[in-house]
């Protein structure tokens, strides 16, 4: 949120240096993130100045120039300035950048003003078109000024250029009192007052608020008052549609918004003041009376974007006789705009509920800024105040007059809120005691009314307006917002209470991983559990009907709780890979979730992502691209690091690996693993290799032993013996793998696939599996007669079981 401090200084008479008023902000709750000026004209026209021409004659050397001697108001003789405009001459006043200028062409291209020559004739200087000083587009000739302005004025007094301030305040969704100057300057008075700087709020009059003649009276009727408590109206006529007047347009572009014209201005500039949304409707394009009803599901609205929405039945419309007009607080209807020819208008002012507003919002996708605002819950109180002074600065910059009273549908008063605030709380919360007298003084400074005290606490009335106090936890909060949280004491004694835990903890195993993944290159990263329902069509193992749907989504994209942590960890890859940051190690500890028969459940994973080259570039030797077996090592390293030394691999095949592999203990899967399937990569728009690997988290945790055991290191030799078979297109690794654990249970430790070729020659509907076998006797050196014979009893079930071939 942008907050003007000219604007601010409206309401409160200070002379803060903008860094203080910054602090003292940030120290109230309303988080400063950074100060920008404002000009109204790029560079503040400074070195700009009036000069009057003195003389004015040809240019010997060139036609189309001018040698003219300038008076500059400073007390030297005049200067020589070559100038290019037909309508130069002698008498008349200028606008003259001098020679250090620095000017802005329309694109922000700053250029500054040097002594040189032109054709042979000194020049000192600028006289300068509208477009050159970057207020107007106009370039036919030199601007003429008043005849009456004294050479050396600045021309920055002359023009009334705005020179501002602007906070961008991080406001946080709770704090809808604040999201206005006039709820800025609230808070900012209760900081100022407690620091002995009693300042007076001063809000708008509009007392001067009449009705001129009652010819244009529009009936309003709302259908149901608990979806519009409050709604007012008045009619103006005789209005003219023009640009706003410079204070105004000055005043929204401070704050980052176009001026679009003087109603629609006024409307904006009410919003941002007091905090109240408006809208104006051409009174010409009223069918009879207004109704604030919903329309049935299905009614086609055609809105100010030209975009044909289908309305829900729960959508509360401004309507006519007609139909509807305007969404009501979201955003207003094509066909009842104010227009250049508009004459007259209907001017309403509301309190509608947040509830609704936000679904109807949510619901179109719509974001306005009025909406922003009634579904935070604005002030039902000052509702009448802000349309009549929006009324009457509309008269003063449109002109017209007021042609009927004042329509004010209030049959149920929204209620202030009720708090008793208890003392010994208070100072329990807060960790001190503050005098009782501050407290009554800071309620006071935040218009929270005493009703009622006693020895052990106030009795309080809450302002309807602050939707974030109504507990007394809340009060407590906004007492020690405005004492100051850096006035509370602290001690310099730690007191800490050590836990005795597990090493099996799961917070200290997340320790381990990540500790151990961090040394090997990988980063950490955290996805949004939020993410779109598409990705289940992207892996027939996900089902439709499991995904957790969000009720009232922020976006399409963040409608659906994942089922999958693959996905939103490819958003990340592809992220990096689209700047230029293909060589990506990544790892993310999350969860999962589903929607079952029996209920939802959640499922913790970690996830390893590997793509690109191993290492950084370098001159000690070529780079060489991450491949499955490097991966295979990191995967094992996590096992071996939690002490699981008896992880065997087997084969996996799903919809996610084009090649896989997991580990298991036993029968149960802890960890699956390969090279993610192109299609899937494709959907990213992901060119290289991603490895991936799936750790069953919950179970990791479920099995790992909190006793450490310890083995003697063998001390006889492993054997390796490669065999490269070859077998049918349909014999699987998995095959393989199973028959040889069958074959020899005892001696052999693993079994690797580390080649597979398929193509030119070998025979049609052959492949070739290059696999390794590792064998040890934990008691002695085996002899090369019983690696022969395990290795021939291997071989032979390959052939009578599979028909394989050694190559």
């Amino acid at each position: 949120m942008r907050i003007s401090y000219n604007w601010l200084k409206q309401f409160l008479k200070i002379d803060l240096p903008s860094d203080e008023t910054a602090a003292l902000l940030t120290d109230l709750g309303l988080e400063v993130e950074v100060v920008e000026k404002y000009q109204s004209v790029k560079g503040g026209l400074l070195g700009v100045v009036v000069g009057e021409v003195k003389t004015c004659e040809k240019h010997p050397d060139a036609d189309r120039l001018k040698v003219t001697t300038v008076d500059l108001g400073d007390g030297n003789p005049p200067v020589q300035i070559v100038c290019g405009a037909p309508n130069v001459a002698a008498g008349q006043k200028v606008p003259v950048a001098t020679v250090g200028t620095k000017l802005f062409d329309k694109d922000g291209n700053e250029f500054e003003i040097k002594k040189g020559k032109i054709r042979g004739q000194e020049s000192h200087g600028m006289i300068c078109a509208e477009d050159e000083l970057g207020i107007g587009d106009n370039h036919d000739g030199i601007m003429i000024l008043d005849a009456k302005l004294r050479p050396g004025t600045p021309l920055a007094e002359v023009l009334k250029i705005e020179n501002d301030e602007v906070f961008e305040i991080g406001l946080t969704p709770n704090r809808a009192d604040a999201m206005s100057h006039m709820g800025v300057a609230r808070d900012l008075r209760a900081g100022l007052l407690l620091r002995n700087k009693n300042i007076e709020l001063i809000t708008p009059s509009v007392s001067a608020f009449k009705v001129d003649k009652r010819t244009l009276k529009i009936p309003v009727d709302v259908v149901d008052s608990k979806l519009a408590p409050r709604y007012c109206g008045v009619t103006i006529s005789g209005i003219k549609v023009k640009p706003s007047p410079e204070w105004l347009q000055n005043r929204l572009k401070a704050i980052g918004l176009t001026p679009k014209n003087n109603i629609v201005d006024v409307t904006n500039y009410i919003l941002h003041e007091l905090g109240q949304p408006l809208h104006a409707f051409d009174a010409a394009k009223i069918n009879g009376k207004l109704t604030v009803k919903t329309v049935a599901a299905g009614t086609k609205f055609v809105t100010l974007d030209d975009v044909e929405r289908t309305l829900h039945e729960d959508d509360l419309m401004i309507c006519d006789d007609n139909g509807p007009l305007c969404m009501a607080g979201v955003f207003g209807g094509k066909s009842s705009g104010v227009t250049e020819t508009t004459t007259s208008i209907f001017l309403e002012s509301a309190y509608f509920n947040p509830v609704t507003i936000r679904k109807t919002a949510k619901r179109h996708g719509l974001s306005t800024d009025a909406s922003f605002r009634f579904e935070r819950g604005i002030d039902p109180n000052i509702t009448e105040y802000a349309l009549k002074r929006a009324s009457m600065l509309i008269l003063e910059v449109a002109g017209g007059e007021m042609t009927s009273d004042v329509v004010d549908l209030y049959p149920k008063k929204v209620e202030d809120f009720s708090v008793f605030l208890n003392f010994d709380k208070a100072f329990k919360l807060i960790g001190q005691e503050i005098p009782k007298e501050t407290i009554k003084k800071i309620l006071a400074s935040l218009d929270i009314k005493v009703n009622s005290i006693t020895d052990a606490g106030l009795g309080l009335i809450i302002p309807a307006y602050r939707v974030d106090v109504q507990r007394e936890i809340d009060v407590i909060e906004d007492i020690l917002r405005v004492y100051g949280y850096n006035n509370v004491n602290f001690t310099k004694k730690i007191n800490a209470t050590v836990a005795n835990s597990p090493r099996t903890e799961d917070y200290k195993i997340q320790n381990i991983v990540a500790n151990q993944l961090n040394s090997l290159g990988f980063h950490e990263m955290m996805a949004n559990s939020l993410t779109t329902g598409d990705y289940v069509k992207l892996s027939p193992q996900l089902k439709e009907d499991n995904n957790v749907t969000m009720l009232n989504p922020l976006s399409n994209d963040l409608a659906t709780m994942r089922q999958s942590m693959l996905f939103s960890g490819l958003e990340a890859v592809s992220y990096n890979i689209n700047r230029k940051n293909s060589d990506l190690k990544l790892f993310e500890i999350g969860k999962t979730y589903h929607k079952l028969l029996s209920g939802f459940s959640e499922k913790k994973h970690l996830t390893v992502f590997m793509t690109g080259n191993r290492s950084a570039e370098s001159w000690t030797g070529p780079q060489k691209a991450t491949d499955f077996f490097v991966f295979k090592g990191i995967i094992k390293s996590i096992f071996d690091r939690l002490g699981y030394t008896k992880v065997q691999d087997k084969p996996v095949h799903n919809d996610v690996f084009a090649e896989g592999i997991a580990l298991c203990l036993g029968n149960d899967v802890l960890v699956e693993f390969g090279t993610v399937k192109k299609h899937i990569l494709k959907h990213f728009d992901i060119k290289q290799d991603v490895f991936y690997a799936d750790f069953n988290w919950d179970l990791i945790i479920k099995m790992i032993s909190n006793k450490i055991k310890f083995q003697d290191i063998p001390k006889y030799p492993e054997v390796r013996r490669d065999l490269a078979l070859l077998v049918d297109q349909s014999v699987s690794f998995e095959s393989v793998y199973n028959l040889a654990r069958q074959s020899e249970k005892s001696l052999l430790k693993q079994i690797n696939l580390f080649d597979v070729y398929e193509g030119k020659n070998l025979p049609e509907g052959k492949k070739s599996y290059a696999v390794s076998f590792v064998l040890q006797d934990t008691s002695k050196t085996l002899t090369d007669t019983q690696i022969d014979k395990i290795m021939s009893k291997l071989q032979q079930q390959f052939e009578t079981e599979l028909g394989a071939q050694l190559r």
